[in-house]
């Protein structure tokens, strides 16, 4: 599946992957008690991010609008937050 992704894909994944890290130490910062909540509400603002930056491209009309590359977004944001969860879980 990822093999098949165009270059662009790459980037909206790339590019989620400090977004995912900035948000989960944002929600960390807010909540230091409750690592799953930090991660449940980081997790919600990537996607809400990722999604409204799509669809703001199609309602402006400037850009391209994809899901998959909301979707794309939204798996390296993922990876952001894994990591960090996984580091304060150490």
């Amino acid at each position: 599946m990822f093999k098949q992704w165009e270059r662009d894909k790459w980037k909206h994944f790339y590019v989620g992957i400090p977004l995912g890290v900035v948000l989960q130490l944002t929600a960390m910062y807010f909540f230091p008690a409750d690592l799953l909540l930090a991660s449940m509400l980081s997790f919600a603002a990537l996607v809400f991010i990722c999604y409204a930056f799509e669809l703001v491209s199609k309602i402006t009309g400037r850009g391209h609008h994809e899901l998959m590359d909301a979707i794309a977004g939204i798996l390296g944001g993922l990876i952001g937050i894994g990591s960090i969860g996984v580091l304060m879980m150490l």
